[in-house]
């Protein structure tokens, strides 16, 4: 990845000071609104040196060189850090009623080699008419546990109201949700069993490497019939909880009631079904990475979450090259919505060597209502009685 820099000559200051490392960057979280995409680079080492980024879509180039969101100046060096900046943020969420970029800001650098919280994790939004930062709210230290992660957020805005909204947080390494309330300007910690990585699950073999990790609640997805849907990323199974009991803030912090019934199970992926981010479409179809599968799936929440009833959106045997290790996706909120994916190869990244010759990261796009046509997840197809499973192809987007 190369960033855009005001000038050559401050692009090469930033390489030769260790401040830009190009190999050292790596996008993770997508997002889209109107002629915008907005990528997630997390500080996971050293010479990131800012972790939102934008560019314009559709691209003239194959692979632009990125720029920092909104502007450098909002972006804080970690070596000096000033916490009512930007750190490392994992991933964002549109809130298309309002017109905001919202994200989760860890605050952490450097989580998978030596952790190092350098500042309190944060949830921020942007106004997108005008690029101005509306909210910065630090998660109290109360809600943080010693080596949390968060990095996940959705948001629900009731009833088109702008103040009334709130946001979900997940944590994904000491396994809750921090619930924000914008209107109240404070958050409130979920917890519940359901939010734990299943050991079975945290065992991954992808491309010749194998390594177990132990990632609890991570996927989210809001319905039109406001239940949240959610999963460890070490987990084959998917739940769910109704959002109205995630606002019911004394529900969580006078602890008189018993909680751990409220959440349902809705059903398994099998095998090899670990999935790390999901997102649903108007018409109620989920769709869901697959990291161990290399491919992306599809489920018509109208219909049992049975394995009968999954489809894939690529062709198992023809997608290999096409993504490699999917970790984001988003469906965008267009009159004619897309759902989006990121390929990024992140075990390569961690545990190997990136091929720099190569295509590494990767930006796809589908048509919603296309890519389902002719699978069982469409919602004008019988609920299915076996396995059988139609397939078709994605297209491919831009490339980084």
């Amino acid at each position: 990845m190369d960033f855009e820099y005001p000038t050559f000559v401050e692009r090469q200051l930033a390489i030769m000071n260790g401040d830009f490392i190009p190999k050292n960057n790596l996008p993770l979280g997508i997002d889209v609104f109107r002629n915008r995409l907005f990528i997630t680079t997390p500080r996971w080492k050293d010479g990131v040196p800012a972790s939102l980024v934008t560019v314009p879509y559709p691209t003239k180039e194959i692979s632009p060189a990125v720029r920092p969101y909104p502007n450098w100046q909002t972006h804080s060096s970690p070596y000096n850090p000033d916490c009512s900046k930007l750190i490392s943020v994992y991933r964002t969420t549109v809130d298309a009623k309002c017109n905001r970029l919202w994200l989760i800001d860890s605050g952490i650098v450097n989580a998978t080699i030596s952790l190092n919280q350098i500042c309190p994790p944060k949830i921020v939004a942007f106004d997108l008419n005008t690029d101005e930062m509306v909210v910065s709210f630090e998660l109290p230290a109360s809600q943080i546990k010693q080596d949390s992660l968060h990095s996940n957020i959705a948001v629900d805005v009731r009833n088109g109201n702008c103040l009334d909204a709130h946001a979900f947080v997940t944590d994904v390494w000491r396994f809750g949700i921090v619930v924000y309330s914008l209107e109240k300007n404070r958050s409130w910690r979920v917890t519940n069993y359901n939010f734990n990585p299943n050991p079975v699950a945290s065992d991954f073999n992808v491309y010749g490497l194998n390594f177990q990790w132990l990632d609890g609640v991570f996927g989210m997805s809001l319905s039109n019939d406001r239940l949240l849907y959610f999963h460890p990323m070490a987990s084959f199974k998917e739940f769910m909880v109704p959002v109205d009991l995630l606002l019911n803030e004394s529900l969580w912090t006078n602890g008189t009631v018993d909680t751990s019934k409220l959440f349902v199970t809705v059903g398994d992926r099998g095998l090899n079904g670990q999935s790390s981010t999901s997102g649903i479409a108007r018409n109620g179809v989920m769709f869901f990475t697959q990291v161990h599968r290399d491919n992306v799936g599809c489920w018509d929440t109208a219909k049992p979450y049975t394995r009968a009833n999954l489809g894939a959106l690529l062709d198992a045997d023809n997608s290999s090259m096409l993504i490699q290790f999917p970790n984001d996706l988003k469906v965008d909120h267009n009159e004619k919505q897309g759902v989006w994916v990121m390929s990024n190869r992140l075990p390569i990244y961690l545990y190997s060597q990136l091929d720099y010759g190569d295509i590494n990261f990767r930006i796809l796009r589908a048509d919603v209502d296309n890519i389902i046509a002719n699978t069982v997840c469409n919602p004008l197809t019988e609920s299915a009685n076996n396995e059988k499973i139609a397939l078709v192809s994605i297209e491919e987007g831009q490339c980084y």
